[in-house]
C-alpha cells in the first residue's frame, strides 16, 4: 500500500468544496432581497454552483487520471476560492450568479478527488474507513457552516457571508506544498475513455449513479432552497436560527457515517440505502406537516440520519469499482451525476414553491423518495458488498482493462464483489 496522504489536507479539500451552497442557503432570503430579486430565483442562485459540474466534473476526472491529482486539484482550488470571495462584491444579481458560475467550475473537481485520493492510498476496510471519516467530517462542517453563514448574514450583512470562500486559496497553496507530482499517464485520452466506460457499465455503478442523482435533487431541493424560505415566511426565523435549524442534520449524519461499519456488516449495504430511501420519505412527510418547529426539527433529524447512512455507501461502491487509472474518472462520472441532481433540485424546488408552497413540495419529495426506494429495489445495487476490480488497468492484471485490451462488460467475471466495511 502506497504512503498515505494526509487526512487532515483531504479533509480540508472536502470541506472547503462543501462551501459552495451550504454557507450560503441561510442567507438566500437576505441576498433576494439586496438584490431586488423574486423569491422564485432563489433556485438559480444555487443551481449557478452546480451546473457547470454536470459537465466539468467527469472532465475533470479525466484529467487527474491523466495529469495527477495535485495538478489538477491546485487551479480547482484557486478558482474556487478567487470567485467565491469576489461572489460578495457583485452588485447585482446576473454578476453574482456569473462569479458563482465560475466557483462552480472550480468546486466540481474537489469533493470527488478528495474521495479518489483516499482510494488511492487506502484499500479494503482502512479505504472505507477513511472514506466514512471524511463523509463525518463533512457532516460536521455541514452542522457549523449553516450556522455561521446565518451569523456572517445576521451580524454583517449577507455579502459577508462569501468571506469564507477566500479560504480555497489557502488550501490550494497547503495542497502545492503537501502533495507530491503523480506521474502522467501514457495511455492515449481515447483509450483512457475506453477503460473508464468498461467500468461504468457495470450496474451496481450505474445504479449508484442513478441513486446519487435523485438523492441530491431532493437534498438541494428541499434542505437548501425551500427549507430556509419556509423556515423565514412561516417560522418567521432570522438567517442565524435559520443556519442553525439547517445544521441540525448534521448531527444524526456523523452519528450514522461513524456507525456504518457496524451496520453494513450486519444488514448489509442494499438494505441500508433502502432503510435510508424509506427514512427520507417519512422525513420529508414530518417537515411538511409540521405545526411547530420543534417538528420540523425531528423531520430535520430524519433526514440527517437518511443522509448519513446512504451517501457514504454509494461513494464506497463507486471508489471501489475501478483502479487507480480510472478511478477519476469513474468517480466523476458520479459526481457528475450528482451535480446534475443538485442543479435541478433548487429549479425544480423554485417551480414548486410558486405553484403549491413549502408544504407541498416537501410532500413532492416525500413521494419522489419513495419512487427512489423502488427503484433502488429493483436495480442493480450490491447487497453486502461492493463491486471493486481485480486489478489495475495500468499493470493489465487479469479481469481489467489495459492498454490493447477490450473494456469489461457489464456483468463480466472482471469485476468482483467483496466486503465494504465502513466505519
Amino acid at each position: 500500500m502506497r504512503a498515505p496522504s494526509p487526512r487532515a489536507l483531504i479533509f480540508a479539500v472536502t470541506v472547503t468544496g462543501i462551501m459552495a451552497n451550504t454557507l450560503v442557503a441561510p442567507a438566500i432570503p437576505d441576498i433576494l432581497d439586496g438584490l431586488g430579486v423574486d423569491q422564485s430565483r432563489a433556485g438559480l442562485l444555487l443551481a449557478a454552483a452546480t451546473l457547470p459540474g454536470v459537465v466539468v466534473a467527469p472532465l475533470i476526472g479525466l484529467l487527474a487520471d491523466r495529469y495527477g491529482r495535485r495538478e489538477v486539484l491546485i487551479p480547482c482550488l484557486a478558482s474556487f476560492g478567487l470567485f467565491g470571495g469576489l461572489s460578495g462584491l457583485a452588485p447585482t444579481f446576473p454578476l453574482l450568479l456569473a462569479s458563482r458560475l465560475v466557483l462552480g467550475v472550480g468546486s466540481a473537481g474537489l469533493i470527488n478527488l478528495a474521495v479518489v485520493v483516499i482510494a488511492d492510498h487506502w484499500q479494503g476496510a482502512d479505504r472505507a474507513r477513511v472514506i466514512g471519516q471524511n463523509s463525518a467530517v463533512l457532516t460536521l462542517a455541514l452542522a457549523v457552516l449553516p450556522p455561521l453563514g446565518g451569523v456572517l448574514t445576521d451580524v454583517a450583512g449577507w455579502r459577508a457571508t462569501f468571506a469564507p470562500y477566500w479560504l480555497g486559496l489557502f488550501t490550494a497553496v497547503g495542497v502545492a506544498l503537501v502533495m507530491k507530482r503523480s506521474p502522467r499517464s501514457e495511455v492515449r485520452m481515447g483509450e483512457q475513455l475506453v477503460h473508464a466506460l468498461g467500468y461504468l457499465r457495470s450496474a451496481p455503478v450505474l445504479a449508484a449513479i442513478g441513486s446519487g442523482s435523485l438523492l441530491f435533487v431532493l437534498i438541494f431541493g428541499l434542505m437548501l432552497t425551500a427549507l430556509p424560505l419556509y423556515l423565514a415566511e412561516d417560522f418567521g426565523l432570522s438567517a442565524s436560527v435559520r443556519g442553525v435549524v439547517l445544521g441540525v442534520p448534521a448531527l444524526t449524519a456523523t452519528v450514522g457515517a461513524l456507525s456504518l461499519g457496524r451496520l453494513t456488516e450486519r444488514f448489509g449495504a442494499r438494505r441500508l440505502v433502502l432503510a435510508g430511501s424509506a427514512v427520507l420519505a417519512v422525513a420529508f412527510s414530518t417537515i411538511a406537516a409540521a405545526p411547530v418547529l420543534a417538528v420540523v426539527i425531528i423531520g430535520a433529524l430524519l433526514y440527517g440520519l437518511s443522509e448519513g447512512a446512504t451517501i457514504p455507501s454509494l461513494q464506497a461502491i463507486v471508489a471501489g469499482a475501478a483502479p487507480a487509472s480510472s478511478r477519476g474518472a469513474v468517480v466523476a462520472v458520479w459526481v457528475g451525476g450528482v451535480r446534475a441532481g443538485q442543479t435541478a433540485g433548487p429549479i425544480l424546488a423554485g417551480l414548486a414553491l410558486g405553484w403549491v408552497g413549502a408544504p407541498g413540495t416537501f410532500l413532492a419529495g416525500a413521494a419522489l423518495a419513495l419512487t427512489l426506494l423502488v427503484a433502488q429495489a429493483l436495480s442493480g445495487l450490491p447487497g453486502g458488498d461492493a463491486v471493486r476490480p481485480e486489478g489495475d488497468d495500468t499493470t493489465g492484471t487479469r479481469g481489467a482493462p489495459g492498454p490493447g485490451r477490450p473494456p469489461l462488460p457489464a456483468g463480466s467475471g472482471g469485476l468482483r464483489c467483496g466486503p465494504v466495511t465502513l466505519p
